[in-house]
Parts: structure tokens; C-alpha cells; sequence
């Protein structure tokens, strides 16, 4: 039967971590990366028997990759902290390794979890995510955005059984989540030149963007079926798209008017 190496990376997560620890337990060996927790999560780490590393923060990819290098097993599961394995994917998983898995790559549907409301519309549900593989076969990409997901080139199959996403318990963490997620999509955007500098551009990225997002989303993917905590989501998930131009268009301001005082400081002429 082949081994089981669990990958996690997180900071300050005691409040999901015991969890999502206790949910893999069964796998043979959970390796832990954390970028400098100040809260109870190193000591639940510990309890579950993680092997535990410390590295400073090199961008969501980078630190998963780092995750991924660390486990020791052939196959690899990659779960987030706030991510729960059901009793019934893991009897899946360990099924599936009683034998060497045909496929070198496997996706995991996940259920989210949004102001207190499983959602199963919208785009939300199956959400299908690469998770278990044989290690070497997938990697994210260095530069991503938070919360990607490992690729590959292999052919992949799909697990039947649900993983739980504890996505956005409620509004407030929701709210926090997504100024810090598009603050750090920022970097990411400016290196692709989504900086919206001319005025369709601008009006594209920051107006029309947005709308369609709800309006594909919360209407052609039947959105509206998950009540008034789908409304408030796909509503706010596009102000998130709007949030993210309008940052790197400011950023991207910020950056050229730096240099054209730099170069005016600089000039001969200058005062």
C-alpha cells in the first residue's frame, strides 16, 4: 500500500487547525510549514504528531511548493487549514491506495462553507481541486494568487466524496479576507500588466468586470438558489474584482509618478 504524506501550510490558524488535523489523522506521515504563528497552532500542530517547519512567508505557491518538497511518501494530499477530509473521501483515498492508483493525479470536489450556508450553486459547488497526487506530478505556479491550487500536465481523475471548505464562516471574515486577498494580488497583477491604464481599460477592469462576474455567476449559475447568503456573496465577490483593479491601478499610479519624480529630481534642470 503506498504512503500518505499530508501537506499544510498556515499562520495563526488554532481555530480551524484541530479540525483539520484531527480529520487526517489516519495518513502516515502530516507535514506542517508555518510562517511564524503566534497563536496556539504550533502546540495543535504538535499534538497531532506534525512534523512541523518554519519558514518565512514566499508567497502561497512558493510555500505549498515548500510543503510539498518537504513530505517523505509517494503520494500526497495538499489541504488547507481551513479544509476538513470527510470520514467518506478519506475512506476513498484510502481505498484507492490499497492498490497503485491508475492516474498520478486526482481532484477532490469541496463543499463551501459561506456565512453559515453550505453553498451548492454559483459556481461554489462541486469546485473541483486537484489535491491528491504522486509526489513530483503537480506543483503551483510561484506566482499565484492566495488559495490556487496545485497543476499538472497528467492526466487527472476525479474522488467522488466531498472535502469541506470552512471558506467564509461569516460576513465580517469574509470582509477581512478579501481586502487582504486583493492587497495581495497586487504584486501578481502588476507583473501581468493588469494595470488598467487607459480609460477603457480602466472602465472595463473596475466596472464591467465586476458586473458580468454577478451577473454569470449569480444568474446564468444560478446563484439565486442559495438565498440571501448567495445574494450577499456574489454581490461582494465582485466588489473583490473591483477591489483588486482599482488596486493595481493605483499601485501601477503610484509606481509611474515615483519615477517621474525621481527623474525630475534627477535632471539637470531640476529644482
Amino acid at each position: 500500500m503506498p504512503k500518505l504524506s499530508v501537506a499544510i501550510v498556515a499562520m495563526n490558524e488554532a481555530g480551524n487547525l484541530a479540525r483539520t488535523l484531527e480529520a487526517v489523522a489516519w495518513a502516515d506521515e502530516i507535514v506542517f510549514v508555518d510562517s511564524g504563528s503566534t497563536d496556539a497552532t504550533l502546540d495543535i500542530a504538535r499534538l497531532f504528531g506534525a512534523t512541523i517547519y518554519h519558514e518565512p512567508w514566499r508567497g502561497y505557491g512558493g510555500q505549498v511548493n515548500c510543503a510539498l518538497d518537504h513530505c517523505t511518501h509517494p503520494w500526497l494530499l495538499n489541504v488547507d487549514a481551513d479544509e476538513v477530509v470527510t470520514p467518506e473521501l478519506a475512506a476513498e483515498i484510502r481505498a484507492l491506495l490499497q492498490n497503485e492508483p491508475p492516474l498520478a493525479a486526482y481532484t477532490v470536489p469541496r463543499l463551501n462553507l459561506i456565512f453559515g450556508r453550505w453553498m451548492r450553486h454559483g459556481g461554489l459547488y462541486p469546485d473541483r481541486k486537484l489535491r491528491l497526487f504522486r509526489k513530483g506530478a503537480a506543483r503551483l505556479s510561484e506566482d499565484t494568487e492566495p488559495h490556487a491550487t496545485p497543476k499538472t500536465t497528467l492526466p487527472t481523475g476525479k474522488l467522488h466524496h466531498n472535502m469541506l471548505h470552512y471558506q467564509y464562516p461569516t460576513f465580517p471574515l469574509y470582509i477581512e479576507h478579501m481586502r487582504r486577498y486583493s492587497t495581495a494580488s497586487v504584486p501578481l497583477m502588476l507583473r501581468r500588466g493588469k494595470t488598467s491604464k487607459s480609460a477603457p481599460a480602466f472602465f472595463a477592469n473596475t466596472v464591467l468586470n465586476p458586473a458580468l462576474t454577478f451577473i454569470y455567476n449569480y444568474i446564468f449559475r444560478a446563484g439565486f438558489l442559495d438565498g440571501k447568503e448567495g445574494l450577499l456573496f456574489h454581490l461582494n465577490h465582485s466588489r473583490y474584482v473591483n477591489w483588486k483593479y482599482v488596486k493595481a491601478w493605483a499601485a501601477h499610479k503610484q509606481i509611474a509618478n515615483a519615477a517621474i519624480s525621481s527623474n525630475s529630481s534627477a535632471s539637470p534642470h531640476g529644482n
